[in-house]
């Protein structure tokens, strides 16, 4: 089984892990494992430390006494016997002698190790190690100024180790550095770490949010995992070394964090803690904030490692490595521009001007006459002399005769001057230079583009930043109207239910009083119906009175309940008729109404005799038979209170889980935008750079196509002609 599973596989609960380890000789198979001592709690349950995918135990082995950290497993993580596999192998293969300091544990991947109900599970069986957390060490030692700096660099020295092994922990954070008794560190909680042969996998979670860049992803898997968690933290050592007031200043007791958060790594601008360290006056401490600042906003795979801020080692007695300037107390001396010298190269610079390429030139005179050149400069006198004997002998038209040979010359002189490579050279100059800009966008124009494309940005995120708050407010206003009124409909079926149950009492004794009102009325009918009235007749009620009466369905006192008077009209005289017990009402022929009277005088002192010795209390077998409905009664109803309240919890509980889907959702979506206008942002500074070069160059060009103007105007027909006779 163990990770083989398919990733539907559904892991036990913390809880259920510690059920189960309440017997470790049967759920284990282990040697060191079976029938080992779990820690317990107060309650005698064991001891668990849970986190988001496992929970941990402190078991102690029965066979070797050997304490060990068993970690089980609370959900699926792909590929997890293959990544422990990995990584198990990557940490056996380095020399301690090699490293800083002991900071690699052991551990054991088992595959089937556990059995939880009718399944067996993998945990991890790894080396206990007798530490305190990180941020547990700081509320001790913070005001120890040069232990805390010792602890920053065997920081640094570990992180020099794992970048030199090509290993990355994935989740560097207070609770997963462990400080020994002799300060140095232990690396606990392997689940996320990445070694090379684990390369091309994505990872399996993304680390504590207080110490990890806002640009780290889920395919962000490699051995950059660990730069800028690693750069914070060391960030808070130095900081806490270089002034212990920081710890209480900036730190909450049992917070998640030393002295950044989340918060301070997305909205720098506004937060206490990173704006204390920038304007801290030690300039390391400022240096080192600046330096996180902006690493907070670049992709994992160009941030720089920690190394860089400890250029100059030197290995201590203990095997602690430390800078020149550390051992100085002092921070390293800024280079030129005033960055600390580790900085240089990590801090965005100014971007050189543009190189210009190569400039197109072209000449601005004529430099050696060739034959037509001179045969050019020998026509024009002959022109002259010829124009000349023209106009003196009259052999023309006076205007045209001289024009013909001079345009003649003007135009072969125009020839001459075309067929000059340097007007070649200046046309081809030209027409380059002016294709070169043409091909270029107008500088003008692409920045109040970039500007406009940069403000609707900037509009939608700011609009984006402010409806994110409005929308998860939302939701939680939703949530808490759902368990208003969850709460509303619960109280009300309690209160209903309660209402039952209190009254059950009233309910009792009217059942009570009930029954025994049935039971004397019972005793009291049986009784009559034992008087027969043939037996003891009434006084004036022969037998032959009672044999009509019976005849009429009276036979005893139980059969009637007392009489009517009636009007007897053929006679003139009142007569009467008897009740019979269901309210039917019967004449008897001879029962007048002096002995009905008689008869029913007769039936009351039957009922009161009856009464009179009826019972006054009811059996104990009845009286528990009806306090045993009640008390069935009372069950029902405490039983339908509490699934009252079962379904309340229930209802919460899907309340809470659809707000925090959508809370999720809301913040998945926020961090895709977000990710989207740093990667926008991120191609708004290209262009802006690109653009600063393309108006350089723009300039360039146009400072050329300009020059190459003013070099074709020296290479006029004028000059040509200066040329042809003065040889410039």
């Amino acid at each position: 089984m163990g990770s083989a599973s398919g990733p539907q596989r559904q892991f036990p609960s913390g809880g259920d892990y510690a059920e189960a380890l309440q017997h470790t000789h049967l759920c284990f198979r282990h040697p060191e494992l079976k029938g080992a001592r779990p820690e317990l709690t107060k309650l005698g349950l064991p001891r668990a430390i849970s986190g988001a995918f496992a929970s941990v135990f402190s078991l102690t082995s029965a066979t070797s006494g050997q304490r060990y950290a068993v970690k089980c497993f609370t959900r699926h993580v792909p590929d997890q016997e293959r990544r422990y596999q990995a990584i198990s192998s990557r940490l056996a293969q380095l020399d301690p002698a090699e490293l800083s300091q002991p900071w690699a544990l052991g551990f054991e991947y088992l595959p089937d190790a556990i059995s939880v109900g009718k399944e067996r599970y993998p945990v991890l069986k790894m080396e206990w190690c007798e530490a305190v957390t990180l941020s547990s060490w700081l509320d001790d030692n913070h005001a120890d100024r040069f232990a805390v700096g010792r602890l920053a660099d065997r920081f640094e020295a570990l992180t020099r180790d794992l970048a030199e092994h090509q290993i990355a922990h994935g989740d560097l954070q207070h609770g997963n550095l462990l400080v020994a008794s002799d300060d140095t560190l232990r690396l606990v909680d392997y689940d996320g770490m990445y070694v090379p042969a684990l390369a091309g996998l994505n990872g399996t979670e993304r680390g504590h949010r207080n110490y990890q860049s806002p640009l780290r992803g889920n395919d962000d898997f490699g051995d950059n995992l660990d730069r800028f968690s690693a750069w914070v933290i060391f960030l808070s050592l130095k900081a806490i070394a270089a002034d212990p007031a920081l710890w209480s200043r900036l730190h909450e007791p049992k917070g998640e964090f030393l002295l950044l958060t989340e918060e301070d790594f997305k909205s720098p601008s506004g937060s206490t803690g990173l704006q204390t360290l920038l304007s801290h006056p030690d300039r390391m401490v400022s240096g080192l904030a600046d330096q996180v600042r902006s690493l907070a906003f670049q992709p994992l795979d160009v941030l720089p490692p920690l190394a860089a801020a400890v250029p100059e080692q030197r290995t201590t007695a203990t095997g602690t490595r430390q800078t020149a300037a550390s051992r100085a107390g002092t921070a390293p001396a800024p280079a030129a521009g005033g960055l600390p010298e580790w900085m240089t190269g990590h801090v965005t610079q100014p971007a050189a001007p543009p190189s210009a390429g190569m400039v197109v030139t072209s000449p601005d005179s004529f430099r050696v006459r060739m034959p037509l050149d001179v045969f050019t400069a020998v026509l024009w006198p002959l022109v002259f002399a010829a124009t000349a004997l023209i106009v003196v002998a009259g052999l023309s038209a006076p205007l045209i005769g001289p024009v013909v040979p001079v345009a003649a010359a003007v135009v072969f002189t125009a020839f001459a001057r075309g067929r000059r490579v340097e007007r070649a050279q200046a046309r081809a100059a030209l027409a380059q230079l002016t294709k070169e800009l043409a091909g270029l966008e107008d500088p003008v124009k692409a920045a109040e583009r970039l500007r406009k494309e940069r403000a609707k940005l900037d509009a939608a995120e700011a609009k984006r930043i402010a409806d994110h708050p409005r929308a998860q407010d939302k939701v939680k206003a939703r949530y808490h109207a759902q368990l208003k009124e969850i709460e509303k409909r619960r109280v009300r079926k309690q209160r209903d239910l309660d209402k039952k149950i209190d009254g059950l009492a009233e309910e009792l004794r009217r059942a009570l009083s009930k029954a025994l009102a049935d039971k004397q009325s019972a005793f009291v009918r049986n009784q009559l119906s034992r008087c027969l009235i043939a037996q003891s007749p009434p006084s004036g009620i022969g037998q032959k009175l009672a044999a009509r009466l019976a005849a009429a369905g009276i036979r005893t006192a139980a059969d009637f309940k007392g009489y009517r008077s009636v009007q007897n009209t053929n006679f003139n005289s009142t007569g009467a008729v008897l009740v019979l017990d269901n309210g039917r009402l019967v004449g008897v022929h001879g029962i007048g109404e002096a002995k009905a009277i008689a008869l029913d005088a007769w039936r009351t002192e039957r009922v009161a005799s009856a009464k009179a010795r009826q019972p006054t209390t009811l059996s104990v077998t009845e009286r528990q038979s009806i306090e045993q409905g009640i008390d069935h009664r009372r069950s029902q109803l405490t039983t339908q209170r509490k699934a009252v309240e079962s379904d309340a919890s229930s209802s919460r509980a899907k309340a809470r889980k659809e707000l925090e889907e959508a809370q999720e959702r809301l913040s998945r979506e926020n961090t895709r935008a977000g990710d989207r206008a740093r990667q926008q942002r991120q191609e708004f500074s290209r262009r802006a750079v690109e653009l600063q070069q393309n108006s350089a160059l723009h300039a360039t060009l146009s400072d050329s196509l300009e020059a190459a103007k003013r070099r074709q105007r020296g290479l006029s027909y004028g000059s040509y002609l200066r040329f042809l006779y003065l040889g410039h």
